[in-house]
């Protein structure tokens, strides 16, 4: 559902705010530095708020000037209880890292794309050599229940994609994202020409805020189509935030996709969910069922949530293809936790398929690399950048072995992308609260299981 106007979107979260809360089970304690500042702050205040927020500095005109920035409004201690994610998020607009032509155009149309890269509505005219939908030919999959049409419109394709000529790579956005803007700023701009990938992406209606098995048919559907449009080549998947954890839904419910895809690197995941979704969506916090009027896939995000439960009990704790994750330990503002092997983004390897989990801090102590980086830094963070080169070079995952970490740690932001890149990066951030906020319809309970899913979670 698009809004168009700042008041219709208050007006739809004054009546949101008004609904009764229920229980929702699966939330743990987190070592989040976030808490619910103002009790009395309702969600539709709180976006009219960020949506009057200006700039009150130039923007940032170094890597220095923008690490400094963001340590400064997100870093602090990790076990600090002073910090509101929305008073983070005013303060990085205040301080130029969110665009203030984006935040413009997103008060006309809230959830919607603000950019033509981020279009749902795609005409995608070619059909696959076999058919796909709906599910794929002599496969157990189960049927998608969103329409076909839907599913493919969905697909961004460029001008410049070759059809298999060069290896195919589909982006996958994180909540409150579309796939063209997460992705502009950074791993497109690497992808641009390489031999080594030839990207499409997904923009998902909703922004990846409806129910996430739904957002989940769309990566399953767009491996089986894409890969029947080039020659039934193998893609490889590459993934921001919820992206991961839908990628991983599709492998494990849709197994026909699993031997089309070559490689899956996945930044800033939430495998096993996170402890902070409560608070993004303004409820009291850790040790509470109070669950405020939330969009669907941040309820289903929640740390052990049914979603979540469903996914690891049917196998999908451990990795169905070759899999880089990438994720910041220290400084994440949406999912927690994010340490060692404990990490949400974490995944295991119990099918050998192979895989590689790369704490940013850790793997980069020392050095400039391993300072500040939070949910969507990690984007242009410059092990992000080199392993999914050598991810999508190589046959299996990522290899560390294979770089010179002294020259990857060197730098804050990615040689090739300039720091007007990382802060648009940074800037994901602000636009995905805005449209967390913004969201039609808002749940208080979690969405049911799908039936394939159910049926999985029993067996198991």
């Amino acid at each position: 559902m698009y809004l168009s106007s700042l008041a219709s979107a208050l007006m739809l979260l004054g009546a949101a705010d008004a609904l009764p809360r229920s229980s929702n089970a699966g939330y743990h304690g987190s070592r989040s530095p976030y808490r619910r500042t103002i009790q009395s702050r309702d969600q539709a205040s709180v976006l009219a708020e960020l949506l009057g927020t200006k700039p009150t500095r130039a923007s940032p005109t170094s890597a220095d000037d923008l690490r400094s920035r963001l340590s400064s409004i997100w870093g602090g201690n990790t076990n600090s209880t002073t910090v509101d994610f929305y008073s983070g998020i005013k303060t990085q607009i205040n301080a130029n890292i969110g665009v203030p032509d984006i935040i413009t155009d997103v008060v006309d149309v809230l959830v919607g794309p603000y950019r033509p890269i981020g279009y749902t509505n795609n005409i995608n005219p070619r059909s696959p050599s076999s058919p796909i939908y709906p599910s794929a030919m002599n496969s157990t999959d189960p049927d998608f229940t969103l329409s076909e049409a839907k599913l493919r419109a969905a697909i961004q394709i460029p001008s410049s994609f070759t059809y298999g000529q060069r290896p195919p790579v589909i982006l996958v956005p994180g909540t409150g994202g579309y796939g063209g803007e997460n992705f502009d700023s950074n791993i497109l701009k690497v992808l641009s020409g390489a031999t080594f990938g030839d990207a499409v992406w997904l923009n998902v209606p909703g922004a990846l805020l409806d129910e996430a098995q739904r957002n989940a048919e769309y990566v399953a559907y767009a491996v089986n189509y894409i890969s029947g449009i080039s020659g039934h080549k193998n893609v490889s998947l590459i993934s921001w935030s919820q992206g991961g954890l839908d990628i991983q839904w599709a492998f494990t419910f849709w197994p026909s996709i699993r031997f089309k895809v070559s490689d899956f690197v996945a930044v800033s995941p939430d495998f096993h969910g996170t402890t902070l979704a409560k608070a993004l969506c303004l409820s009291a916090g850790a040790g509470t069922t109070d669950v405020d009027p939330c969009p669907a896939s941040v309820i289903q995000q929640e740390y052990n949530s049914k979603f979540v439960s469903a996914l690891r009990a049917a196998g999908g704790g451990d990795a169905y293809v070759p899999t880089t994750t990438l994720y910041s330990a220290s400084y994440d503002e949406i999912v927690e936790p994010q340490q060692g092997v404990i990490a949400s983004a974490f995944i295991g390897d119990a099918r050998g398929v192979g895989v590689t989990n790369v704490e940013a801090q850790s793997t980069c102590f020392g050095t400039v690399a391993a300072g500040f980086y939070g949910h969507a830094e990690m984007l242009f963070h410059p092990l992000t950048i080199a392993l999914v080169t050598d991810a999508l070079s190589h046959e299996g995952p990522g290899s560390l072995a294979r770089l010179d970490l002294n020259e990857v740690c060197s730098t804050y932001v990615a040689p090739g992308l300039t720091v007007e890149n990382a802060v648009d990066t940074a800037a994901q951030i602000v636009t995905a609260a805005i449209r967390l906020l913004a969201y039609q319809p808002r749940l208080t309970e979690e969405p049911e299981l799908m039936p394939y899913a159910m049926a999985a979670s029993e067996k198991s």
